[in-house]
């Protein structure tokens, strides 16, 4: 063997093996085929994001989930049949496993196991940058795997470096974990009360200043409207949950100052123990004047999305804001045709194509909710003007509040 094939062997010997996945759903009785295909394509989002490939999905269709092992034993059979054949690394559940069903399918199971929220805090603790940030989301994460520690727990070598994904500490180690847990969580909670102090502090400094936070469901086109705006370079991927921290920019636009804060995405099946999480970027929600909500058109569920987030709002008491609702990613739609192409196109087609008619969806929006849409595209700049001025116009609706003779003389050439 030559010197340089060694070497290959040995890069290829050494790098880390990519961690592979399925997926566990079980289907409720109103669930149509569609929507679990799509829910299991949110899970593989996400547990791509996590860092992990996803090689199977299995479904099962049941009332409500067994109280031992979430699944039936003859699906459980099943998984375990393909998790021994193919050596799978983790398995990955649509829904959230209560402690005891978690310690079940470990030890049945044999591998790393993961339920909707873990997964989430997991993305999270991967994404946090600042100190308020990484501690909510550690104190959050502990909290959760306190009770669900085993003899096969291997989430903490994850946090620690480790890559093993089987074996695990015996009960005296266990123990041992606990026991430290707990003293970190009591030094988390100790930081953070720190942390929000000085938070509190820095919101104070920004009275009198017209907020805007941007909102919507993950990995809608937030931070790219939100570095189109403001100019900067915050971190924006086509990943669920890529912002984490609650990023604030100072803008002015026609003379009036007001600041944007760019804020985490929220998402379907969030568990409320996971609002915690979430605190630093809902503080800037709660407390903000006015709420962009930006919303993915091309996603074929934006309707079920705008849900989700109206109802996160209104559990976290900010759902009576003022909104500027976004219709975002408008190139990556078909609109309605115009008649005479439409006389061009067959009947099959004009019922197979999935056009948007923009005009007749904002006159939806406004008769039921009393907003009048903006429709856009971010990322390639399609109409970011009309965005621009409409978020002028509801800023300034703002700013008059705080200061009602600061655009008098702007007011009266307008009227005049």
């Amino acid at each position: 063997m030559s010197k340089h094939s060694r070497k290959l062997q040995k890069l290829h010997e050494t790098a880390s093996k990519e961690e592979t996945a399925i997926l566990v759903s079980v289907v409720r009785q109103y669930q149509t085929d569609q929507q679990t295909e799509e829910y299991l394509d949110e899970l593989a989002f996400l547990t791509e994001t996590l860092g992990a490939k996803t090689v199977y999905r299995f479904t099962q269709k049941m009332e409500k989930p067994d109280i031992k092992t979430f699944v039936g034993s003859g699906k459980l059979e099943e998984i375990q049949a393909y998790i021994k054949h193919f050596e799978v690394d983790m398995v990955i559940f649509d829904d959230d496993l209560s402690p005891s069903q978690m310690r079940n399918l470990e030890n049945e199971l044999k591998v790393t196991i993961y339920d909707r929220s873990l997964l989430i805090l997991d993305i999270f603790l991967q994404r946090a940058q600042t100190a308020q940030a990484k501690t909510q989301v550690e104190l959050a994460r502990f909290q959760y795997l306190l009770p669900r520690l085993t003899n096969l727990w291997t989430h903490l070598e994850r946090q620690r470096g480790g890559t093993t994904t089987r074996g695990g500490a015996g009960e005296k180690e266990i123990e041992t974990d606990k026991r430290d847990i707990r003293n970190r969580i009591t030094l988390l909670k100790e930081k953070l009360r720190e942390i929000e102090k000085q938070g509190e502090t820095q919101r104070k400094g920004r009275k009198g200043i017209v907020r805007v936070a941007v909102v919507g469901y993950t990995n809608v086109g937030k931070s790219t409207l939100m570095n189109l705006i403001t100019k900067t370079n915050i971190l924006a991927e086509n990943k669920l949950f890529a912002t984490v921290d609650s990023t604030v920019r100072k803008v002015v636009l026609d003379n009036v100052p007001f600041l944007l804060s760019d804020t985490v995405g929220f998402i379907r099946k969030l568990p409320t123990h996971l609002i915690a999480a979430f605190k630093s970027t809902l503080d800037e929600i709660r407390e903000a004047d006015l709420l962009v909500h930006v919303v993915d058109i091309s996603h074929p569920n934006f309707e079920d999305h705008i849900a989700v987030v109206t109802q996160t709002l209104n559990e976290i008491k900010a759902g009576d804001k003022p909104i500027l609702l976004v219709f975002n990613k408008i190139d990556l739609v078909e609109t309605m045709p115009s008649e005479e192409e439409s006389m061009k196109m067959t009947e099959l087609e004009l019922e197979e194509a999935n056009f948007l008619d923009f005009d007749a969806l904002a006159e939806a929006y406004k008769k039921k909710t009393g907003i009048t849409p903006v429709f856009m595209a971010a990322a390639s700049g399609q109409n970011v003007e009309g965005f621009r001025q409409a978020l002028i116009a509801e800023v300034k609706k703002q700013h008059r509040k705080m200061y009602p003779h600061y655009l008098e003389d702007e007011t009266f050439t307008l009227e005049g």
